[in-house]
């Protein structure tokens, strides 16, 4: 699929995978964490947001594209353990759901990153990148390793467009964050 729009649907079934991955590359060049809200797809672009639906009980989480796959006959969809947990599949490995793409990735080098944090610890990267999640879907936390350590930065994007990006500066600001504009093309 050469180009996606917002609003793209496709449903099937869904699968899981989880450890026997965790802290391998993903095909996008990501780290595979298994707790992360990520999904695989044979043909979305790479940070595609999607969000799941399972179609028996309800459930919805929202998930990036990082990965391809799945491989397996018959599955369009291999999520990763943290977002079906969410989706209350864990147990019985696959689920009936449909996926909406309710964002998409940098389609260019002129697309945004906001930086809002900065940590030493893993567990307080996430907690906040949990707590953006809602209003920015395509939340990331980066690891970094520097002459001090490593340190995982929270960024919050994509943004299609410079302005966009320091429109949404403005408004985390007014929240007390300091962001720093980052171009995409400058991750990680």
């Amino acid at each position: 699929m050469a180009r996606v729009e917002v609003g793209y649907v496709e449903t099937g079934t869904a699968s899981w995978y989880g450890s026997d991955f965790h802290g391998r590359k993903t095909s996008s060049g990501e780290t595979y964490n298994m707790h992360d809200m990520t999904a695989a797809h044979r043909t979305l672009p790479f940070q595609t947001v999607v969000r799941v639906e399972n179609t028996a009980t309800g459930g919805r989480a929202d998930a990036r594209i990082n990965d391809r796959g799945p491989f397996v006959a018959g599955r369009f969809l291999d999520l990763s353990y943290g977002a079906a947990k969410a989706l209350e599949i864990v147990g019985p490995g696959t689920a009936k759901v449909r996926m909406t793409v309710i964002g998409l990735g940098p389609p260019s080098p002129d697309a945004f990153w906001l930086q809002i944090g900065a940590f030493a610890e893993i567990k307080n990267a996430e907690r906040l990148k949990e707590r953006m999640t809602k209003r920015f879907p395509g939340t990331m936390v980066f690891e970094h390793t520097a002459r001090e350590g490593i340190y995982y930065r929270v960024r919050v994007g994509v943004f299609r467009s410079e302005n966009e990006a320091r429109e949404a500066s403005s408004r985390l600001a007014r929240e007390g964050f300091s962001p720093l504009l980052i171009r995409a093309d400058n991750v990680p």
